[in-house]
Parts: structure tokens; C-alpha cells; sequence
């Protein structure tokens, strides 16, 4: 079966990072020190991202919707990657997927592409390069749901969703909890000013929070579990209990 073990060369070297969006990303990697040191290596470029070691972990995350892209190695230790990536496809993924294995005939690749990959890339492979194909296949996918505690904020409507109610978002409101979302821990109210509103003249920090007031009426109106806490000296942090997952 294709798979097996190999790595990314030359992480940790890298000496001029590249300008790129943060990418929620879910990595499906069971060797371990690969799989540790690429998430390392991604946080460090600003991404979002957590690890699954079997198939088994990776079959639910998968379909959670919360990840821009998926990185799937094709041998797992309790399933064959080509197998989940059908599971998935069936079950209506639609984020895109680069799948990671030590072969690379035209045949496995022509059977990984049909499989529902999106790009697929040979091991040993360079970090820049995977930087590059995650970047690549970001901006191919386009705008993403996210599960927000019972709530999804659905990207191409602009709108918190529950089941058949939605509360509609201003453009800036959609912007600001998209950023929210995307990060792990606590966001500071001048990157999220940099980030949301950009180098717009005139608008001060304190529109941050005039806007995280908009967003918690609207949560709170739409019935999510998640909540906007305010972090002492830093500025905000996106709370998604665990226990309440998203509704359709």
C-alpha cells in the first residue's frame, strides 16, 4: 500500500517567511515526530492547526467543517487515507485535501486524485513547498463554513445559521468573527483591527469592541453556545464548548 514514512527536509531553516492568510488546517499524520514538527512549523507561520494520528480520530474531524484545508497521509495505522478521503467525499466534504505519501507513480496519484484529492504531494517534500500548495489550495477553496457551539456561521450566505433560523452579518461583523475563529487563543484588538479593518485612517481600537458587542447580541440571539470573552490586557477570545455541536 502506498504511504509509509518520510518527512518534510529543511524545517526549521527557513529564513524568509512567506506572506500568506492564516489556514485553519486539520493534519492527518501518524509518524510522530513529522507530524509534531510540521505542526510546529505551521503555527509558526500563523496557522491554525491540530494533529489526528489514525483514521479513526480523523473520520469525524473531518467532516466538522472547521478546517480550510485537510493534509491526509495515505498510510495510516488503522486505515487506508485513499478510503477516508471516499468516506469523506461521500459525506459531503467539500474542503479541499492534499494527500501526503512516499510514492509517487502516475498510477497512485492518478488514484488518489480520483479519489477526491485535490493536490497530493511525495515524501520527502520541501516545507516552503507545502507552504505553497496549502496557500494554493486556501484560495482555490474559497470561503468555508465554521461550527461555532450549536451555530455555523455560514460563509456564503454571511450569516449565523441554526437549523432553519439565521441571523444575517454586516460584512466588518463577518470579518471579525471569521478572525476570531481562526485563532486558537486570544486575539489583541490591534491585530484584529489590522486584520478586520485594515489601514483604514481615522478608526481607533476602540471600534473592536463597539463590534464584539454587535457579535455577542447576535450570538446570544441565535441561540449559540459560543461566546466572546474579553481577555485582561490582551483583547478578545472566541469560547467554543466542546458539548455542543453544530446544527445543519
Amino acid at each position: 500500500m502506498p504511504g509509509g514514512h518520510g518527512g518534510a527536509e529543511r524545517l526549521g531553516t527557513r529564513v524568509a517567511p512567506v506572506d500568506h492568510r492564516r489556514v485553519r488546517l486539520l493534519l492527518v499524520e501518524d509518524e510522530e515526530r513529522l507530524a509534531a514538527a510540521l505542526a510546529r512549523g505551521l503555527a509558526e507561520e500563523g496557522h491554525v492547526v491540530e494533529v489526528a494520528s489514525t483514521g479513526g480520530e480523523a473520520r469525524a474531524q473531518g467532516l466538522s467543517g472547521a478546517w480550510d484545508v485537510i493534509v491526509l497521509d495515505w498510510a495510516l495505522p488503522d486505515a487506508d487515507g485513499v478510503a477516508l478521503l471516499r468516506e469523506w467525499r461521500a459525506g459531503g466534504l467539500k474542503t479541499p485535501v492534499l494527500l501526503l505519501t512516499a510514492r509517487g507513480t502516475t498510477g497512485e496519484k492518478v488514484t488518489g486524485l480520483r479519489a477526491g484529492a485535490d493536490d497530493y504531494l511525495v515524501k520527502p517534500f520541501d516545507f516552503d513547498e507545502l507552504l505553497a500548495r496549502l496557500e494554493a489550495l486556501r484560495r482555490r477553496g474559497g470561503p468555508v463554513d465554521a461550527p461555532l457551539g450549536g451555530v455555523v456561521l455560514d460563509a456564503r450566505r454571511r450569516a449565523l445559521v441554526r437549523g432553519a433560523d439565521s441571523e444575517p452579518l454586516t460584512a466588518r461583523e463577518y470579518a471579525l468573527l471569521s478572525a476570531l475563529s481562526a485563532q486558537a487563543g486570544p486575539c489583541s484588538r490591534a491585530d484584529l483591527l489590522a486584520e478586520v479593518w485594515a489601514k483604514e485612517p481615522g478608526v481607533s481600537a476602540n471600534v473592536v469592541d463597539v463590534y464584539v458587542g454587535y457579535l455577542r447580541t447576535k450570538l446570544e440571539r441565535i441561540g449559540a453556545t459560543a461566546r466572546i470573552d474579553s481577555v485582561r490586557g490582551v483583547g478578545y477570545r472566541l469560547v467554543l464548548p466542546k458539548s455542543s455541536p453544530p446544527e445543519a
